[in-house]
């Protein structure tokens, strides 16, 4: 179970991985994690910009000056920078339970607010609604995103959650 926000080093990482393409200044890193959420998520300037001044102290990026862009800070990805971003992805797949857990724990809430009796959120129309037919379009989002990025057709799976633990060899206990 995850205490809250996005998994612990995520923003770190996708900082390293998109220096690594090319030098880039905050904004811009922002820019391009919003693009590749798909537009619904953005970090903070607040998040970005000390992870940068991190990296410059740790020798992981440094500075560029750029004479057509002065007022703009450019960092760039260093060796030692290029080491730590392999180090990350080696560890990055033990993220992948606190993604589900951010995503499975949100939709959670979201159903909650739907269906549990103690939320009393009222519905105003033009705007989107904790109910069924707003849920069921979050989950169709999540399977066209499934069959796009996988390239195959969405096939539901019949496993509680413990077989498919099982199945797959992860521990509960983990959990």
């Amino acid at each position: 179970m995850r205490k809250s926000g996005p998994p612990k080093g995520l923003i770190a990482y996708l900082v390293l991985e998109l220096l690594e393409e090319k030098p880039r200044y905050g904004y811009e890193i922002l820019k391009e994690i919003r693009e590749i959420s798909g537009g619904h998520w953005e970090p903070s300037y607040g998040s970005v910009y000390p992870i940068l001044y991190k990296f410059e102290e740790k020798g992981w990026a440094e500075r560029l000056e750029r004479e057509d862009e002065p007022d703009r800070k450019y960092f760039e990805l260093t060796d030692a920078g290029a080491s730590e971003l392999e180090e990350r992805r080696e560890s990055s797949t033990e993220k992948a339970r606190d993604f589900a857990d951010v995503i499975l724990g949100f939709f959670h809430v979201y159903a909650a607010f739907s269906t549990d009796e103690r939320f009393e959120i009222p519905e105003n129309e033009g705007e989107w609604q904790f109910n069924e037919t707003f849920s069921r379009w979050v989950v169709e989002q999540v399977v066209r995103h499934h069959e796009h990025y996988f390239d195959t057709d969405f096939e539901r799976l019949d496993s509680t959650p413990e077989e498919f633990y099982e199945r797959h060899g992860i521990d509960v206990d983990d959990k």
